[in-house]
């Protein structure tokens, strides 16, 4: 059996996967017909949902550009990388810094077997993946230094994955010490699902997915998600809706909040 065979052995196609669903939200093509039907049943219970998803997608666009063309960080390491879809985080990384290097990091079969074909590299940079859980600092880090040169600042990219670990502190032990390996004027960009009162509809969307999808989702709120940018430098505007973390000039409105919250911390 060829290894993409393997990948594909593993898939399960009977029960709604969130990479899966989240590719549906976005206008993707990776995803089967009960991916789909869950997909809509949330939007049923929240239908902004899918305004998430694609703000989420903004959000990793603007933060990687910004990195890449404005502090001119040369390495990301992309863990829970999701199905591929345009503007992928290497796509942006080397259309402003060609030499850039990526690392892409997911346990999802299918995500896998997409990437081999379609996560492509620059000439002058270079793009790697993992097959590798977010609970596996030490493998992940051992062996993304065969790509990356884990002495030079690196941003850490974290998008929508840490909802999948349901221990509060062990969350957050992951998240720092992979910062920790990591050398000063390294950066962390992550979001995350929050709770909130305001937004009880995103509280009964999650329950729906967790009585039927696969893998359960963790929310959190804003004040929880603070603990995992401890000890790092805030670049404006904070931890904010991924909608308004440095959102293109408009016609002077805000744009509407999500509850998908995002930031970008520098490792003084």
């Amino acid at each position: 059996m060829t290894d993409n065979a393997h990948l594909l052995a593993r898939i399960d196609a009977t029960r709604p996967h969130t990479a899966r669903i989240w590719n549906y939200w976005t206008g993707g093509k990776d995803n089967y017909e009960v991916d789909r039907e869950a997909g809509d049943q949330i939007r049923g219970l929240h239908p902004g949902i899918g305004d998430y998803a694609i703000a989420d997608r903004l959000f990793l666009g603007r933060s990687v550009h910004h990195l890449a063309a404005g502090v001119g960080i040369r390495q990301f390491l992309d863990i829970g990388t999701g199905l591929p879809s345009a503007d992928n985080t290497h796509e942006v990384a080397q259309r402003a810094a060609p030499d850039a290097r990526i690392v892409y990091v997911d346990n999802d079969p299918l995500v896998l077997a997409h990437a081999r074909a379609l996560l492509t590299s620059t000439p002058e940079g270079r793009t790697d993946y993992l097959d590798a859980d977010l609970r596996d600092v030490d493998t992940i880090l051992e062996r993304a230094a065969g790509t990356l040169d884990l002495t030079r600042p690196v941003a850490l990219m974290l998008l929508g994955v840490v909802i999948f670990i349901e221990d509060d502190e062990e969350s957050y032990e992951i998240v720092r010490r992979l910062m920790e390996a990591l050398p000063a004027g390294s950066h962390l960009v992550l979001s995350h699902t929050i709770t909130s009162p305001a937004m009880p509809d995103v509280d009964a969307a999650v329950a729906f997915w967790n009585e039927h999808g696969t893998p359960r989702l963790t929310q959190r709120t804003p004040q929880q998600l603070t603990r995992y940018f401890d000890g790092l430098d805030m670049l404006e505007p904070g931890l904010v809706s991924c909608s308004r973390w440095r959102p293109p000039a408009a016609d002077g409105e805000e744009p509407a909040e999500v509850a998908m919250f995002g930031g970008v911390g520098r490792k003084p």
